[in-house]
This record gives C-alpha cells, structure tokens and sequence, in this order.
C-alpha cells in the first residue's frame, strides 16, 4: 500500500464510489489515484502534508471530483461533457479533465476551495422518523433550526412523500418528489401526529438554487451516472424555488446562540446531516458548547432536540441517526443510515 495519503484518498474514493453504484466515479477515481502529477498535483497544495485520515475528513477528492463534474455539466468543454455520462467513459474524461486543468487550473482551484455541499435530498428519508421521534416525544409543534442547510433543500422534508417498504408510507402522496428507503427493524412512529410551528437554516456560504450556476455547482456534488439522484435533485430544486426556501449566510456557531433558544409551546429542533465533519474540533466543541447553553433553559414545556445524521465520533463509517432530548439530556442512538439515505436500520 503506498505510503501517500492523496493516493490512499483516491483509492479508498473508488472502493467507496463502486460499492454505492457509481461504477464510473469508482474508474475516474481509479485512474486519478495513478496520475496525480504537475498541475493536477498541485490543486491539492491546501492539503499537502495532511494525514490521510484528515484528507479524508475533508473530502479532498469529491471536492475534485466535483469540480470535474461541474466543468462536464456547464458544457463549456465539449470533450469532458462527451465523456461523461450517460456514455460515461472514464480514461476520456480524464484525459479531458487533465487539458482543462492545464488551461485553467484556477477555475479548479476556486471549486475545491469550499467544502462540499451535498445537499443530497434523500436524507430527509432518514431525518423524518427522526422529527417523528421528537414529536411523539413532546407532543408539540416543531421549531427547526438547519445547520449546514446548503440550498435548504432538506428544509422541505415535511413536503416530501416517503415510501419505507413495509415500514409504512408517510407525507402528501401527491407530491412532486417521492422518496424510498429500503426498511428493518421495527417500524418508526410514522402515526405521530407533528406540526412545524417554523423553519429556519444557515449555511456559511448558502447556495441560492434559482441561480443556475450555483445551482449547477449543487448538482456537480452529485455522482454523474445515478441517474435517480440527479432526478430527485432537479425535483427538489423546483421545489425550493416555488417554496422561496431561504437559507441565511451565518456562522453555525454564533447562528446557533442567537437562534436556538427554547421557547414556551413549541419543541425547538436543531439538526444537521453529513455536516459535522467539515467543521473541525475547536468549532465542534464550540457548536457542541453553544447547544448546551440553550439545553440548561430546557423545560417540558420548551424542550429543546438536537438530531444528526452524522458519522459515528472519530470514524467515518457508520452513519448514525442520533437525538438528545432536553430537559432530560437523553441521547440515542436512533438508526444507523446510508450515507445518501437508502436504507434506514432503525432502533428506535
């Protein structure tokens, strides 16, 4: 095995992209691996001397493999946008991939400089027997706060219809976006009766999804040969823009101390999904911190949940669906999940 941690990244990208469907990121991913010289090399300079382990907490590579995909859906290069899917061949899309970083490596460079933003809708599917669990719990209307909302789309999880297998189905069957996860263990509270008193969410650098090249930059987080994700994704899309979903520009952080406060008739819910890793330890423990002040001023009346979709702490695998409850400071763990919300293992 080599010793590079850039190398072991792009290889551990493969296995990854492989073994959840994406045959066609799991080859480009291959190849990468095998070829980071010159000017691709350089792209990853923020990030040389890094560990494998932090590389990969940062998502080195679906940051570049992003901005690949991003360059192929603008169709501003027509050899890269050829090769990738639906005819998807991978040696010809790096191969174009390499000249177009020749001639602009700075374009590239702006793109990998964000953390990604994989507002990936499906993991409303795995939220919802969460909020379920909250209402069930508390008997009162939802308050949600969203951390790391990117376009907000999982803002609109209440509008969506969920199809659990034999779990049950839940939500307006009439929607535009029908969601599926596959189901075990025993069935969530999909009975619950919930209301949403209010939504609210911030993002450090909020992607507006009427705008078509943010948009764009969205759905380049997307892996280009599932086909079904990129068709919920235009669907929620639409959606949002006819909702006029709003996500505000703000530090989790100090967002999270001046908006979370538990508040009398109402559950206050603060949740996130696949966000937590992006923020580093100090800003962790400082979100963590800012949760806990509001969780001393809990009362039955105002209980304040904090639910995550998160991987379990200090490893990337497995994805963990966990809420703590206050005033009472119960934590459990509620499911294991997909990272892209297919199947949901529930414990309840």
């Amino acid at each position: 095995m080599t010793d590079d941690p850039l190398v072991r990244n792009f290889e551990t990208q493969a296995e990854v992209c492989a073994q959840f469907g994406s045959a066609f990121y799991g080859e480009l991913a291959r190849l990468i691996a095998h070829d980071l010289a010159g000017g691709v090399r350089a792209l990853f300079a923020p990030w040389e001397g890094a560990s494998f382990e932090d590389q990969m907490g940062a998502a080195v590579t679906l940051r570049f493999l992003g901005a690949i995909h991003e360059l192929a859906l603008s169709g501003e290069d027509a050899a890269l946008s050829a090769a990738f899917p639906p005819d998807g061949d991978a040696a010809a899309a790096w191969a174009a991939a390499k000249a177009a970083i020749g001639r602009d490596p700075a374009r590239f460079a702006a793109f990998m400089a964000h953390e990604p933003q994989t507002n990936e809708v499906r993991r409303s599917a795995c939220l919802l027997p969460g909020f379920l669990a909250v209402a069930q719990a508390t008997g009162l209307p939802l308050a949600c706060l969203e951390l790391g909302a990117s376009a907000g789309l999982n803002q609109l999880w209440r509008r969506y219809h969920y199809d659990y297998d034999a779990a049950g189905i839940w939500g307006d069957p009439a929607s535009p976006l029908a969601l599926t996860a596959e189901w075990t263990g025993p069935p969530p509270p999909l009975d619950a009766r919930i209301e949403v008193a209010s939504t609210a969410a911030c993002d450090r650098k909020p992607i507006d999804i009427a705008d078509p090249v943010q948009r764009r930059r969205l759905k380049a987080y997307l892996w280009p040969d599932q086909v079904e994700r990129l068709a919920r994704f235009d669907a929620a899309a639409e959606m949002a823009i006819a909702a006029g979903v709003n996500v505000e520009a703000a530090d989790a952080v100090d967002w999270t101390l001046a908006r979370a406060a538990p508040r009398a008739g109402a559950a206050t819910v603060v949740y996130h999904s696949i966000f937590w890793q992006y923020l580093g330890p100090r800003v962790q423990a400082a979100l963590t911190e800012a949760v806990e002040i509001h969780a001393a001023a809990a009362t039955p009346d105002a209980p304040l949940a904090w639910l995550r979709m998160e991987p379990a702490p200090g490893r990337l695998m497995p994805i963990e669906l966990r809420l703590m409850l206050w005033p009472s400071g119960e934590e459990r763990r509620l499911a294991t999940v997909q990272a892209h919300g297919a199947w949901v293992n529930w414990e309840g």
